[in-house]
């Protein structure tokens, strides 16, 4: 049988086990990718394990480490405060502020996953404060950052214009600028209507969402406690004392109820901004500047480090690094350039354009979306030329939009951001819903904008 098929197959099968048992896919990845690697590919553990994401990785545990800290001293409740303050009680418009601040940040320059590495811990204790449901105000982030990654400035932009120019195809920086900023707008406006955004509308941050008052440190992102496993129970009684303590105070005291004073957070606030600039202005890696600095308010609160490190959500980091190691392993196969070829060799050039956006999507929804857009666009180039060459500029848009929309996917960068600092939420059912999503923008996006930008 085919190597390449096989491995498609063992995806397949991942996703059905992971569906259908309680089990974290991650587990099932990394073994996937130890016995397709070892058996199928003939690789060696040194050059399986070359497909682990370390930079994905570090980031992770950075950030969530990082915004527990700002969590649980109380960090991330002023500041929210400080928004409703800010838009006049009119939480409905915090969603836009959230997507318009992430399409900035990429347009110029911001790497996609750093600006809602940034954002998303901020916006989703919003969400968590106020009533705002958690799946849009993340699902928005995400689409604004990935709206804004097309300027002629921007990562996405500037690769793809590099990589179309070496292909020798028609360039227009301006089309696929706006195709990416229009239709990731387009879905934006479509998920605040559907999930709620008219009903925010209608009330003030003041006004009751029935939900009841929860504490800094309840609302943290918990990792693996929320899988129940020992480490999680040696942190109970700590964390049940801090609740209790924080419920008699009521809602208004949930800030001074943490640990930490207004200093505390003020240095940490100082803290945020640094990672913001570092991290955007001078390009540093989030991860090693997300623990330095989670590092240095540890010193000034080391009570604090112990929960933040249960909070790191290691459950999701293992699914997404696992995922992502499986990946690589396909990748080294050539199993991704396989599907590649075999679909640019279609005959028909609306048909093979239409299904390298499909493949695109499929791809980059688990690896980057930057690979994907420099070995499949040149792959258009030998049904782009003479007679078709007027499809060139459509096709180009049409293939930078469906392979960074579906960075939704949990087990993409941006997604599993989401799903690492949802507050408030069951884990398991916001990570089915994430995938639900991801599933239908990978299948609905690709042919919306084939449509779109190619045929019409």
């Amino acid at each position: 049988m085919n190597p390449h098929w096989i491995s498609i197959g063992a995806l397949g099968a991942m996703f059905v086990v992971a569906t259908a048992l309680p089990i974290n896919m991650g587990v099932l990845a990394f073994s996937g990718a130890f016995l397709v690697g070892t058996l199928v590919a003939g690789m060696g553990a040194k050059a399986i394990m070359a497909g682990f994401p370390a930079d994905l990785f570090l980031t992770l545990v950075g950030i969530t480490y990082l915004f527990a800290l700002a969590q649980n001293n109380g960090t991330i409740d002023w500041l929210v405060s400080l928004a409703v303050r800010a838009v006049g009680g009119h939480i409905a418009a915090i969603p836009w502020i959230m997507f318009l601040i992430a399409a900035a940040l990429t347009s110029v320059g911001a790497v996609s996953p750093a600006a809602v590495a940034i954002i998303a811990p901020i916006a989703l204790g919003f969400a968590a404060k106020h009533g705002i449901n958690p799946l849009m105000m993340g699902l928005m982030i995400i689409h604004g950052a990935q709206g804004g990654g097309f300027s002629p400035i921007s990562i996405y932009g500037g690769i793809t214009n590099k990589i179309v120019a070496k292909a020798g195809l028609p360039l227009s920086e301006m089309t696929t600028m706006f195709a990416s900023f229009s239709v990731n707008l387009a879905v934006a406006l479509a998920l605040f209507v559907l999930m709620g955004g008219l009903k925010l509308m209608r009330r003030s941050a003041g006004a009751p969402v029935g939900l009841a008052p929860i504490a800094p440190v309840a609302r943290a992102q918990r990792g693996p406690q929320v899988f129940g496993d020992a480490e999680g129970e040696s942190f109970a009684e700590e964390r049940q004392t801090r609740e209790n303590a924080s419920s008699m105070l009521g809602q208004a005291d949930n800030a001074a109820a943490a640990d930490g004073s207004q200093v505390y957070r003020v240095i940490t606030t100082l803290g945020l901004a640094t990672l913001a600039v570092l991290t955007l202005a001078f390009k540093m890696d989030i991860g090693f500047v997300s623990i330095s600095i989670g590092l240095l308010l540890s010193l000034l609160q080391p009570n604090l480090q112990k929960s933040a490190l249960g909070q790191v959500s290691w459950p999701e980091i293992m699914l997404i690094v696992g995922v992502s190691t499986f990946v690589g392993v396909m990748e080294k196969m050539g199993t991704i350039e396989f599907v590649g070829h075999s679909v640019a060799q279609l005959t028909s050039p609306l048909v093979a354009a239409l299904l390298l956006c499909f493949v695109g999507a499929v791809i980059s929804a688990f690896a980057s979306s930057t690979a994907v857009l420099g070995s499949l666009i040149p792959l258009g180039v030998p049904f782009l030329q003479g007679d078709n060459a007027g499809m060139a500029i459509g096709f180009i848009a049409a293939m930078a939009v469906s392979s960074t929309i579906v960075d939704v996917s949990p087990f993409s960068t941006n997604g599993a951001l989401v799903l690492a600092n949802a507050k408030g939420v069951d884990r398991n059912r916001f990570f089915r819903q994430l995938m639900l999503y991801g599933a239908g923008v990978t299948l609905i996006a690709p042919v919306v904008v084939w449509l779109l930008f190619v045929v019409l």
